[in-house]
């Protein structure tokens, strides 16, 4: 996982911020789906990366939810 992206989340969690989480998972979502679209190319190592990113934004999300 990028540790950019999990400062990021973090960040926004400290920050109470659900709606850039929410953006950012609206983002990776659609990452995701152009990642599996693509051809030429293995894209395995990205559509992990992209789906471990998709799952700490779900993480936190449930998180700011509890609170």
């Amino acid at each position: 996982m990028s540790l950019s992206i999990g400062l990021i989340v973090d960040g926004y969690v400290k920050l109470n911020n659900r709606s850039a989480l929410e953006n950012l998972l609206t983002h990776r979502r659609e990452l995701l789906l152009k990642l599996n679209r693509v051809t030429g190319i293995d894209p395995t190592e990205a559509i992990a990366q992209v789906s471990q990113e998709i799952t700490m934004i779900e993480k936190a999300l449930a998180a700011l939810a509890r609170e």
